[in-house]
């Protein structure tokens, strides 16, 4: 097992990285809780809640089943959690466990942040695309107008992530958590982005896919840890997700998934960054990728107007300008304002050119 660490600006807390540790979850609990509410989808659910749960036989366990899927990141689930914590009688002294990927992790931890002013909780991802977003504290849920409007900045107690979980995966689901570990060897390391591209997703193994989580989570920390609430580095992280939280909102959350969406934004901060600094970077070689591991890339139905409108809500723009994550070279990555006009002018371009 690789165990991590993690600084946050109110405690510390530890990554664990595993096999089969969701059968001894209760080893890696901080501290003794009066109560415990495991947050849960009702995919994950069917597959790995009964086996938490046993691990936890010993404790005051209460479940809540949320639909899976982005649409469970609304108010009113969010609402109907906390009324399940009520009735189930969680105190102060209680723990919230969000068992599942980056949907569970953001409102389970949403939950916790605001129970009773905040208690604790802890992550056991289920996916890939969780590496990323069990990690650095971000928790929200989603208004229509924008993805992750309403949230918080609040770290877990622990992650505690068995790979085990990861072997029921989904192509979709595979291919939408490798776009988060793209996204970090872009900001980070020129190496490591040459060999994921070499890589076919259907293909990876135990071994490979547990080297690239770590290395995901590695650049995660490291930045989270320098910049924890997002006044400086952390930014970086949003490589690709100004257009992907775009097209997620416009195309009403579910018909892509996050990574999905992620993934053509990753192509058009490519894009943008080479007519902008006149870089040369792999755009080419990274289109051929993604075509290559089936992802799907047509957003037809979006209008460019309604992507830039969109854009400029997004909770990183200042003064209504839209503010990209972009890169001057790999492991280069730089952060600019861009005017509507030219974003326009960019999105038509690109989506006549690049992923037509």
């Amino acid at each position: 097992m690789e165990e991590l660490e993690v600084k946050s600006s109110t405690h510390e807390y530890k990554i664990m990285i595993g096999e089969g540790i969701r059968y001894t979850l209760h080893q890696y609990i901080p501290k003794k809780y009066s109560s415990i509410l495991i947050i849960t989808d009702d995919k994950v659910a069917k597959l790995h809640l009964d086996a938490v749960k046993e691990s936890l036989a010993n404790e005051k366990v209460y479940e809540s089943i949320i639909p899976a899927g982005e649409q469970s990141k609304s108010i009113d689930v969010f609402y109907r959690l906390h009324t399940d914590a009520i009735q189930y009688g969680l105190d102060r002294k209680s723990l919230v466990v969000a068992l599942g990927g980056g949907v569970v992790g953001d409102l389970a931890g949403f939950v916790a942040a605001t129970y009773m002013r905040g208690i604790d909780f802890i992550q056991v991802p289920t996916t890939i695309l969780a590496h990323d977003s069990s990690v650095g504290g971000k928790v929200a849920i989603n208004h229509e107008f924008g993805k992750n409007m309403i949230g918080n900045f609040y770290s877990p107690v622990a992650v505690i992530y068995d790979v085990e979980t990861l072997s029921t995966l989904s192509d979709r689901e595979i291919r939408s958590g490798y776009a988060e570990i793209i996204k970090e060897a872009l900001i980070s390391d020129e190496t490591t982005f040459e060999q994921l591209m070499n890589l076919r997703l259907n293909e990876i193994s135990n071994d490979e896919l547990k080297e690239q989580l770590s290395f995901g989570i590695k650049v995660k920390a490291k930045i989270v840890e320098e910049d924890e609430k997002e006044s400086g580095v952390r930014k970086y992280l949003n490589l690709g997700h100004t257009l992907g939280h775009a097209i997620e909102a416009e195309l009403s959350y579910g018909r892509l998934t996050h990574g999905e969406a992620v993934a053509i934004g990753l192509l058009f901060a490519l894009y943008v960054s080479n007519k902008e600094f006149k870089a040369d970077l792999p755009l080419e070689s990274l289109l051929t990728w993604f075509k290559y591991n089936d992802y799907p890339l047509n957003i037809s139905d979006c209008k460019v107007e309604k992507l830039v409108e969109t854009m400029k809500s997004d909770k990183k723009a200042t003064n209504k300008k839209i503010q990209m994550v972009l890169l001057e070279e790999i492991g280069k990555p730089t952060v600019k304002d861009l005017d509507d006009e030219v974003i326009d002018s960019y999105l038509q371009s690109f989506m006549e050119k690049v992923i037509k």
